[in-house]
């Protein structure tokens, strides 16, 4: 049943037949059957369509501004379609009353064809699970844990990058394997964790190869990195490209939960800044063969990790050369007022939040030798305008900068295309080893 894993589900056959049938019942549910007359009918469907306009924008503001659910808007595009979805349960409910049980069917059957539609519609502008197998997590179940042979080895030391040849034919591709990182000094309780190790990771004379750590978006999971961010696929076409070096790259968990949000600070939450910046750098030293020297790490995300990795660079460099930030926020939050993320973490201490604050400390450092990427979708104009306030801010504190709005992309995995390659260059020409 591979076939059934592989269908495509952000593009395909099952993508546009979502299409074809949420058109179909949408005109079904709008024009037949109208059992109320069609002036009547045509008053009715109106005030239906106006009360899901109305519930769709009030749960948003309740999620928004009254629950710590989500820290920004839901992107237009989202909130139209959860609408479409809404108006057809509105239209379908005023045929209740006078259906037949067979017409009644219908009308059901007409609401699941314009969910279905939604829904796939939603998960495209995310870009997060492009297949069923994303969807249903089947092919992460297969991902093995990282073997002893793999590891560091006692007495082991890694040939430096600089000059290395690999003096034998590498393996075509690299390979993707789950790890535990305990929060040893933090006290962090996380999810599994996962590692890319490229093509040049197997040669008999290993490189210390550098270091990319990566932190999922929120609500999330580190396996998004896998799905929505394609991690292997972008990662093998690199080191492709640099005759199999890239760098050894381990996405992780700093939230513990698919809903948690700790900020990635040191806080009344979690010391997640602390799992960060010491657990994750000591279980890599210990558990893996890779460069040592800080100037070889780097530190990435998307959405919730891009604010994570800016604020890791900007608190610890002497730990991380550089972050690529996929549509970061402008500063870590757990609801639209900033208040509410400070009482919540810091017992109302303002002052306490602004010393951990990006934008706060490249005011007040500067940052030379470090890089900084960002990037943000075209069509996500809140995430846009953060990237503009931090690569201003990033440039005054003396960053090396490059940043891309993306094209016809909103606030989706889809800007790593061309994001992450951008991004990846930067930081191999940053760590003078572009091949």
């Amino acid at each position: 049943m591979d076939w059934i894993a592989d269908i495509r589900l952000t593009d395909g056959p099952l993508y546009w037949t979502a299409w074809v049938l949420g058109a179909a019942a949408t005109a079904y549910l709008i024009w037949r059957p109208r059992p109320l007359g069609l002036r009547r009918w045509l008053l009715s469907a109106a005030a239906a369509l106006v009360a899901a306009a109305g519930l769709v924008l009030l749960v948003h503001w309740i999620l928004i501004y009254i629950t710590p659910v989500f820290p920004d808007d839901l992107p237009f595009t989202v909130l139209a379609w959860v609408f479409a979805a809404v108006a057809a349960l509105m239209l379908m409910l005023l045929r209740i009353p006078t259906g037949s049980w067979p017409r009644r069917a219908l009308d059901t059957g007409a609401l699941l064809g314009v969910v279905l539609l939604c829904s796939v519609q939603v998960n495209a502008y995310f870009g997060l699970n492009r297949t069923v197998a994303d969807l249903t997590g089947t092919a992460l179940n297969r991902i093995p844990a990282l073997e002893q042979e793999l590891m560091r080895q006692p007495g082991s030391d890694a040939r430096p990058l600089a000059g290395w040849s690999p003096g034998t034919e590498l393996p075509d591709d690299g390979v993707l394997r789950t790890a535990s990182i305990p929060g040893t000094v933090s006290g962090l309780h996380t999810r599994a964790s996962y590692v890319y190790l490229p093509p040049a990771y197997f040669a008999p004379d290993r490189p210390a190869l550098p270091v990319l750590v990566l932190v999922p978006g929120q609500p999330g999971g580190p396996a998004d990195w896998l799905t929505g961010g394609s991690l292997v696929p972008r990662m093998e076409s690199f080191a492709d490209r640099h005759g199999g070096v890239a760098p050894v790259v381990v996405v992780v968990d700093p939230n513990g939960s698919q809903s948690a949000n700790t900020l990635c600070m040191d806080s009344d939450l979690a010391k997640a800044d602390t799992y960060l910046s010491q657990d994750v750098p000591a279980w890599i030293m210990n558990t893996l063969d890779v460069d040592a020297d800080p100037r070889q790490w780097a530190v990435g995300g998307f959405s919730f990790g891009a604010t994570c990795a800016v604020q890791q660079v900007t608190r610890h460099p002497e730990r991380f050369t550089g972050f690529l930030a996929f549509a970061s926020e402008s500063e870590p939050a757990l609801a639209k007022e900033r208040q509410k993320t400070i009482d919540a973490a810091f017992h109302g201490d303002t002052g306490a939040f602004d010393a951990q604050v990006p934008l706060t400390l490249m005011k007040e450092r500067q940052y030379p030798g470090k890089v900084a990427y960002f990037a943000a979708g075209a069509t996500d104009p809140e995430f846009v305008a953060n990237l503009k306030a931090l690569e201003a801010a990033a440039r005054g504190a003396g960053f090396t900068v490059q940043a891309d709005v993306v094209e016809h992309t909103g606030h989706s995995w889809d800007m790593l295309t061309p994001g992450m390659d951008n991004g990846l260059e930067l930081l191999a020409t940053h760590w003078g080893w572009e091949r």
